[in-house]
């Protein structure tokens, strides 16, 4: 490991290190000599791109021009199940670390196996619980307990005071947070939206795996979060102008008559739409907008072929009933040729928090 003879800000990343070993991970962080409550660590498997440095940049804003911002790029067996592509992850370090550095790391962390697990795969591990046997869990069983148990590790051997890492993952996110609560880890999970390219795919390692007409098929995801986004948004809005009607608060108007206050008459004669009205943007209805959309990815060629399409409760990742009020997420997973992608935006069913009631 080189050092600078005359050290530099660490600020910029002139001064930035490529560290493999524990021993020089403590070495360079003393170097930069981050202050408690500025230290942050961003988790990666690295190919990294920007969505990564998205990342990087908020926890290098967060603990200012002097913190100490580390990346770690390890590819964690532990997490791939049989017949996954761990043989096939990219491997990219140089333009790791290229990128890691451009976005305001001050070191990256990039170990061996054996360097993170001496002893062989660990014999003791975390467990996400009933939260990482849902979704994506069922989808690869136990690969949740791998995640959580090399973050722990990383945790432990990088001792940050922030952790980055996407909302792309969302089920990730939600069993990363519950791990450091339940367990008590000293440290604050934070969560950074997704990052989407022009044409709106969620950025990806995976996605340089698709062909030309693949990535036209897979465009069906986002375009599926999108549309369920609009009619909850259609919908919210609609029974905001009915409630918003006058004497609509004083009495307990039926959703038909509010709708025919308003001169919709054809909406007012279906009665499932009536009927939903009266309680706001159904779950229900949200989900079928994306499903209408995934359908017709599926008679595509190259075809999607859908995993899993879910409206979830944050929480605890377990779906939400039609009559659900307040935050959500509608997560999908699904395979497109040999690659499997996963995306989901964040909902909110009801007036959003601190909006006039």
């Amino acid at each position: 490991m080189s050092r600078p003879s005359t050290p530099k800000s660490p600020a910029r990343h002139a001064s930035a290190e490529l560290v493999s070993t524990v021993e020089d991970l403590e070495d360079v962080r003393a170097h930069f000599g981050g202050k408690p409550g500025h230290n942050a660590v961003v988790m990666t498997m690295g190919a990294l791109h920007e969505g990564h440095a998205t990342l990087i940049r908020a926890a290098r804003e967060r603990v200012g021009r002097n913190g100490f911002v580390v990346v770690t790029v390890f590819v964690n067996p532990l997490q791939f199940g049989a017949g996954e592509d761990l043989d096939r992850y990219p491997r990219t370090l140089d333009a790791d670390l290229e990128l890691a550095f451009a976005a305001g790391a001050s070191a990256v962390f990039a170990p061996s196996v054996d360097e993170v697990y001496p002893g062989g795969q660990p014999q003791v591990r975390i467990t996400a619980g009933p939260m990482g046997d849902r979704l994506e869990g069922a989808s690869r069983p136990g690969h949740f307990d791998g995640v959580l148990t090399v973050v722990a590790k990383l945790l432990h051997l990088t001792r940050p005071d922030l952790a980055f890492f996407g909302q792309k993952d969302a089920q990730q996110l939600a069993v990363i947070r519950r791990m450091t609560t339940d367990l008590n880890f000293p440290v604050e999970i934070v969560g950074v939206p997704t990052v989407r390219e022009t044409d709106g795919l969620a950025l990806s390692s995976r996605n340089r795996y698709l062909s030309a007409s693949e990535r036209q098929t897979a465009l069906a995801l986002s375009r599926a979060l999108f549309a369920a986004r609009e009619r909850l948004a259609a919908q919210e809005a609609l029974h905001a102008r009915a409630l918003a009607l006058p004497g609509a608060q004083g009495r307990a108007e039926t959703r038909a008559e509010a709708l025919s206050r308003l001169g919709e008459a054809r909406a007012a004669a279906d009665t499932h739409a009536v009927a939903q009205a009266a309680e706001g943007a159904g779950a229900e209805a949200v989900r079928a907008a994306a499903r209408a959309v995934l359908d017709e990815a599926a008679k595509a060629q190259p075809p999607l072929v859908l995993d899993y399409l879910a409206l979830i409760d944050p929480a605890d990742f377990t779906e939400v009933e039609d009559t659900h009020r307040g935050e959500a997420i509608l997560a999908l997973a699904a395979r497109v040729g040999t690659t499997r992608l996963i995306d989901n935006i964040p909902l909110t069913f009801g007036p959003t928090q601190g909006a006039a009631s």
